[in-house]
């Protein structure tokens, strides 16, 4: 039997695979089927999931593993840093190790444990970077600009103003009122720029973002790949950046910002080392479940004999974002 273990941070969801426990890993053909079919709502396992993170060795100085993000439609992402704390988690337990680097798909990022965010809510900080505002490397076109920070995007939304920042994940942030926040906009922004479309043709994250205080925002995202998520790792990253960058009289660089989503709440650190910037992320690394099942089923993209116990660890997330909720009250 091989253990995985259903997780999340601020609830965006997920399953962990570790290849290196297998007595055969999984092929890139066979971890696609598997992350397709254990993420659907309905015939997956859990109620599914926004994505499965796959561990695997790594070869690279100071790092205690690598990980791959494979979304619910099969493709796959260069960071999640909400996927990545539950990760840090387990590498730091599987390892006896607090702090460590752990191998993305375009870097090696830095990432520590950090004092619970509450009781029995084990809380990692994390790297996000490399940070690139070029349109290659988004990448976007046909908007009249080689960077977009702060500019009106009439064919967007009339009246807004968008900021595109690669974490290096692609986001296209727009600060907006309550109302704004609660309309259908970002829905349908989300959905055009993540079809077919003459902008961004590999699709983007979006994400809208309210002010709410001095360095504390709302933050919603539509992410690629996925839809709407209950939080986006490297969106709340890139929202705080363009944060820093667009409204220097309510953000500070190298402050704690918090940083509220559907989920619950993260917080974040913005350093600006000569206009070389990187954001730590820093939120909960909750296992919400273990589920075993035979090695021989995941290769057969199997879940009908999977055997599941809960970890007893959400009833005191929820406790903490109920919270949350009366410090906004």
């Amino acid at each position: 039997m091989v253990e995985l273990l259903k997780v999340h941070g601020s609830q965006n969801k997920f399953f962990i695979l570790d290849q290196t426990a297998l007595q055969n890993k999984l092929s890139q053909p066979e971890l696609v089927a598997l992350a397709k079919h254990i993420t659907e709502p309905e015939q997956g396992l859990l109620d599914g999931a926004d994505g499965l993170l796959v561990i695997d060795e790594s070869d690279h100085d100071g790092v205690l593993g690598s990980m791959q993000v494979i979304n619910t439609d099969g493709s796959i992402a260069s960071m999640c840093g909400n996927g990545l704390r539950t990760v840090s988690r387990y590498l730091s337990e599987k390892f006896n190790q607090d702090a460590f680097k752990v191998e993305t798909m375009d870097s090696d990022l830095a990432v520590h444990r950090e004092a619970d965010l509450a009781d029995n809510v084990p809380t990692f900080s994390v790297e996000i970077s490399p940070v690139t505002f070029a349109k290659e490397t988004l990448p976007f076109d046909h908007l009249g600009t080689d960077n977009l920070i702060n500019k009106a995007v009439p064919e967007f939304a009339p009246g807004l103003k968008f900021t595109a920042i690669a974490v290096p994940n692609p986001h296209l942030i727009s600060f907006v009122d309550e109302e704004t926040m609660h309309s259908k906009l970002l829905g349908q922004l989300g959905k055009m720029l993540n079809e077919p479309n003459e902008y961004f043709p590999d699709g983007v994250n979006v994400s809208f973002a309210q002010i709410l205080d001095r360095n504390t925002l709302f933050v919603r995202t539509y992410e690629r790949g996925v839809g709407f998520t209950n939080a986006c790792g490297t969106g709340m990253s890139a929202t705080s950046l363009a944060f820093c960058l667009n409204h220097p009289e309510v953000a500070d660089f190298n402050q704690t910002i918090s940083v509220y989503n559907p989920g619950g709440m993260v917080k974040t650190r913005v350093h600006d080392n000569d206009s070389n910037f990187t954001i730590d992320l820093i939120g909960n690394a909750t296992f919400t479940h273990k589920v075993e099942i035979p090695e021989e089923d995941l290769h057969a993209n199997v879940l009908d004999h999977a055997q599941i116990t809960e970890t007893g660890e959400q009833p005191a997330y929820l406790r903490f974002v109920e919270g949350l909720k009366r410090q906004r009250v």
